[in-house]
């Protein structure tokens, strides 16, 4: 038989070794040997790589962007007052090249019914539908995802909260929604408070239901057999894995909300005192065929917004899925 000599392993070329080489020699007695060479992965990281591989993403995104700026700082750069022509009738419904050749670009949509610029109360308006769609979307997203998490692990409250759901459930929302629009006082904070005093019990019923799904796996027994607590098992285990299912929820609440404000104020039951979108729409309704400068703006604008907060968030919510990161 041949002799097989072992080669001398050299302690220098070890410590000189560079860590992201796969393979090199190790002392027998150290514990780099137990450790494992593999590519850091970041989830995020990988979302927005699956996310932004599509083209049609950037110009979706860059196009969002665009129009939320413009919500912005055009009211900011721009002052808007509804009642500015008031004391003029002649300057009531004018076209567009009418109002243009009389008080400049910023009239380029036309006029209202007081005289005022159609394009500028198009930005004040989507930005109040907007605030008000965002914040609604806020309280019931957060509410209705842990307490839906909650509701999911606790046996004690599963059963409260069932009873209350059935209750709930069996009366229409947009009954309620209306009914609580009409009694309260009209404004946004009533605005807010009308869609999430019951909103949130829905998606909260939705997470209780994927909790149910997931809240026995294996990883989250072993946790609980080690003594975590279940708010920390909620936190650290089950909510990071619907993160797609929260993605995916969140952009059709979003978009949601902002029909619902339109809804409501074109049939008179929405903001009372504050210019927006379905405010806008529910001013032309009666004539849009005579004066359809004021009635297809807020149209357009409002379908622009939701379109494209659906298109966005579904995308997102596809790139979340941890599937779509395999190569």
């Amino acid at each position: 038989m041949e002799n097989v000599q072992r080669k001398e392993i050299n302690l220098d070329e070890i410590k000189n070794a560079d860590e992201n080489d796969l393979f090199y020699f190790v002392d027998n007695n150290s514990l780099s040997s137990e450790r494992i060479t593999a590519p850091k992965y970041s989830y995020w990281k990988s979302v927005f790589r699956v996310f932004f591989k599509k083209k049609i993403n950037w110009i979706i995104l860059i196009f969002f962007v665009v129009l939320i700026l413009s919500i912005i700082f055009f009211p900011i750069f721009l002052p808007y007052s509804q009642y500015a022509n008031v004391g003029d009738p002649s300057t009531k419904y004018l076209d567009p090249l009418s109002a243009m050749s009389r008080f400049g670009w910023t009239y380029c949509l036309g006029t209202g019914t007081f005289g005022q610029s159609i394009f500028l109360s198009l930005w004040v308006a989507s930005a109040i539908s907007l605030g008000v769609s965002v914040a609604c979307a806020a309280i019931n997203m957060t509410l209705g995802i842990l307490i839906g998490a909650i509701w999911g692990y606790s046996k004690r409250l599963d059963m409260i909260l069932n009873v209350v759901y059935n209750i709930i459930a069996n009366v229409p929302y947009i009954l309620l929604t209306s009914v609580l629009m009409f009694v309260l006082q009209p404004g946004i904070a009533t605005f807010i408070l009308a869609l999430t005093i019951t909103g949130w019990i829905g998606i909260a019923y939705f997470f209780r239901t994927q909790v149910l799904i997931i809240r026995d796996r294996e990883y989250n027994l072993a946790s609980r057999c080690l003594g975590t607590r279940t708010p920390k098992v909620v936190t650290r285990n089950v909510l990071p894995f619907l993160i797609s299912v929260i993605v995916t929820l969140l952009a059709t609440e979003l978009p949601g909300y902002i029909s619902m404000e339109v809804f409501l104020s074109y049939i008179g039951l929405g903001l009372k005192t504050d210019t927006s979108l379905g405010k806008m729409i529910s001013a032309f309704q009666s004539n849009f065929t005579a004066y359809p400068w004021g009635f297809w703006p807020p149209v357009v604008m409002s379908a622009a917004i939701t379109i494209i907060l659906y298109v966005l968030g579904q995308n997102l919510a596809d790139a979340s899925d941890p599937r779509s990161h395999m190569q």
